[in-house]
């Protein structure tokens, strides 16, 4: 079993940063992909980016590319999502999510096994 935690989120003003951080417990060597998702009021979660556990391959969805970076923190196990240019659209509940390999792409959301509660982004113009 794997728990994850998201930490970071809150209020910030159009063009800020935030930092979010994921943070694994339980049998994190079992995890193969550990994502970043979101899912603003009435739309459906969207994907974006995914980074292998080991640190190698990234991936991230176009609307943030260039804008967000995923990372890896090996002293503290964690996996995070560092946010720039933030914009009101950008306001919703960041997930992280995990998986153990399985051969499904990283933007597919109902591939992953773990999921955090959430934490809330909340970007003001």
């Amino acid at each position: 079993q794997v728990q994850l935690v998201e930490s970071g989120g809150g209020l910030v003003q159009a063009g800020g940063s935030l930092r979010l951080s994921c943070a694994a417990s339980g049998r994190p060597s079992s995890i193969h992909l550990v994502g970043w998702f979101r899912q603003a009021p009435g739309k459906e979660r969207e994907f974006l980016a995914a980074l292998q556990w080991s640190g190698g391959t990234r991936y991230y969805a176009d609307s943030v590319k260039g804008r967000f970076t995923i990372s890896r923190d090996n002293a503290a196990n964690t996996v995070d999502l560092q946010m720039n240019s933030l914009k009101p659209e950008d306001t919703a509940v960041y997930y992280c999510a995990a998986k153990a390999y399985n051969g499904k792409p990283p933007t597919e959301e109902a591939s992953y096994g773990y999921w955090g509660q959430g934490t809330q982004v909340t970007v003001s113009s």
